[in-house]
Formats: structure tokens, C-alpha cells, sequence
């Protein structure tokens, strides 16, 4: 997001923290039009889930937040070190087939069931298939993981592009 809006933050001068955050407000725009779609096609089918489906609210809140957290320290380390989007393609690529999002948890080997946990997308995702597949309410206590890891990335995040953030322009 720095690389690429280089241009305007070397002849702007504004809060270079809005691009990050102006980047997720729109995908949140996206997502908001095709949940919605989403829901219409859940209420057509029969298989609403109910009241459950306040509990997607603070699951996205906690994903905003990893998302927000993790493209700011990334966006900040490719501006220094040009191969970590490359690099972080790549993990995406692994990190999505890692997190049980096209296969149920249950398929996997009991070695790699224990290493789910430390994917903090995987809670996350099962609380959104407890709730959207099965209608039930997430088990909240398994989202301990993601959030504290969420906030102590927020934290790094910020202080990473608080420390750099004049420099930024000048690599740029």
C-alpha cells in the first residue's frame, strides 16, 4: 500500500496512516454488499442461522484488527525490504491451505491438529463455521489466542510505522 501510493506520499503531506486504514474500510465496504447477499441467500434457502449471527460482528472486529495489525507491519517492512511481498505471497498461499476454511478440522492427522493452534486464523474461522454452517455460538474462550496476538501486533504495527514513518518517504 506505501509502495504503491509512493507518488502522493512524497507530494502530500497528510497522516500516511490513512492509506492502511482507508484500504480496509473499502475492502469492509465489499464484504459488507456480498454478506449481505450472503444473507439474503441464507434467508431463501432456509438455513439462517438466527440470533447467532450477532456473534459475526465482534469475529470480524477481531479479523479488522489482525488484518489492520499485520498489513501495517508488512506494508511498513516492503517499503525497507522490497522481497517481503514477494516472500509474504508465498506464506499466503501456505497460511490458506493451513487454515481449515475448504476442509473440516476433522480430516486432519491428530499431528497437524496440533499445530492448528498456532494459526490464529484457524479459531477465527471456526467461530465463523460454528455460527454460518451449524448455528451455533462461537466458543469464545478458543478467540483468547487471536485477539492477544491481534493486540500485541497492533501495538508492533504502530510502533514500527511510528519510528519509520519519515524514512518512509526517503526509501520511497
Amino acid at each position: 500500500m506505501f509502495l504503491d501510493n509512493g507518488n502522493i506520499l512524497k507530494k502530500l503531506a497528510f497522516p500516511r496512516i490513512t492509506l492502511p486504514v482507508g484500504l480496509v474500510l473499502s475492502a469492509l465496504l465489499n464484504f459488507a454488499i456480498i454478506f449481505s447477499l450472503f444473507i439474503l441467500f441464507l434467508l431463501a434457502s432456509g438455513t439462517f442461522p438466527g440470533v447467532v449471527i450477532v456473534a459475526v460482528a465482534p469475529l470480524l472486529l477481531l479479523q479488522i484488527l489482525f488484518s489492520i495489525s499485520l498489513g501495517i507491519i508488512l506494508g511498513v517492512l516492503n517499503v525497507f525490504f522490497r522481497d517481503v511481498g514477494q516472500l509474504f505471497t508465498i506464506i499466503l498461499q501456505f497460511w490458506f491451505w493451513f487454515t481449515p476454511i475448504v476442509y473440516p478440522v476433522d480430516i486432519l492427522p491428530p499431528l497437524a491438529r496440533d499445530w492448528l493452534w498456532l494459526n490464529p486464523m484457524a479459531d477465527l474461522i471456526g467461530g465463523y463455521q460454528r455460527i454460518l454452517v451449524y448455528g451455533e455460538w462461537p466458543v469464545w474462550n478458543q478467540l483468547y489466542w487471536p485477539a492477544i496476538l491481534s493486540v500485541v501486533l497492533m501495538v508492533m504495527g504502530y510502533r514500527l510505522f511510528s519510528r519509520h514513518n519519515g524514512e518512509m518517504v526517503d526509501e520511497l
